[in-house]
């Protein structure tokens, strides 16, 4: 695949009807919020279609609201599919759609290999495993909802170095809530996140330079979780100063009213799953 490729969700049955994270607001869910989500959604599409990339479509399923944070179904890189396995019961109903929607693309010849993550284990996709194309490696987080040991399945099936942060807080409960690597070599981190031990692989691995630290206001806007396409950040409404700062790395800042979606605790990296990612040397299958 020539251009960024990700992978989308219908959010026609989208709501906040529980709640398994501290974001959750089922009290503010509405019509309204609900037109809204509709409005977002779209307006993200145009704004990844704009920067250059594909969107792939995966349908809507009542009684899964969560669907549309495809991001959690998976950690994809060289055609391979790390199928995710969640730990709320809320969402383990998301693992039949998202598996029936990468054996589609499997067969289209989108994606050439699907893996099971072993029995037991939890890891919520590329929510907690997001690639660093300028250091060749991937960031996995742990603790709220990933366990620790799928660093080494990850590194494993994917033939590449993995870098283990321990998130310390439930408030931010996957590492795309608070750590994003950007195309141009900065990495855009919520510190208050990471236990000691974390920062410091952080910082052991990240110059000075590169760190854009984000604020309370930012993390809390959900601008962190954001999607990177070269020099575009597409990302929730953001506060001025962060945009100020992103500027002057060179990014521009495509912005899009994810109100909606913070209700449930995600924004423009939780809505979506990157699918063309490569890394040399690829995995090569026995």
């Amino acid at each position: 695949m020539s251009r960024p490729t990700f992978l989308m969700t219908d959010p026609g049955h989208y709501d906040v009807s529980y709640r398994i994270n501290p974001w959750m607001s089922p009290d503010a869910w509405s019509p309204a919020k609900a037109r809204a989500a509709l409005a977002g959604s779209a307006a993200l599409r145009a704004a990844l279609e704009a920067a250059g990339g594909l969107v792939e479509m995966i349908p809507a399923e009542p009684g899964l609201p969560d669907l549309v944070f495809p991001a959690n179904a998976a950690t994809v890189l060289n055609g391979t599919v790390l199928l995710a396995r969640f730990r709320h019961p809320e969402r383990q109903g998301e693992e039949g759609p998202f598996r029936a929607m990468f054996e589609r693309l499997k067969a289209r010849g989108v994606v050439r290999r699907i893996v099971d993550l072993p029995e037991g284990m939890f890891h919520e996709g590329a929510g907690d495993a997001i690639w660093d194309r300028t250091r060749g490696l991937f960031w996995t987080g742990h603790g709220p909802r990933s366990h620790a040991g799928a660093g080494q399945v990850i590194a494993e099936t994917f033939g590449q170095p993995v870098v283990a942060l321990e998130l310390a807080s439930e408030r931010f409960y996957h590492l795309d809530t608070c750590f994003r690597p950007l195309d141009g070599g900065q990495v855009l981190y919520y510190p208050p996140a990471f236990t000691p031990e974390a920062l410091a692989a952080i910082e052991a691995r990240i110059a000075p330079a590169d760190r854009i630290i984000a604020t309370a206001e930012d993390a809390a806007a959900f601008c962190v979780n954001a999607v990177c396409i070269e020099r575009t950040v597409i990302m929730a409404q953001a506060p001025s100063d962060l945009r100020t700062r992103l500027e002057a790395h060179g990014y521009r800042l495509a912005e899009v009213d994810l109100s909606s979606f913070i209700l449930s605790g995600g924004a423009a990296f939780c809505m979506t799953l990157r699918l063309d990612q490569t890394a040399l040397p690829a995995l090569q299958e026995a």
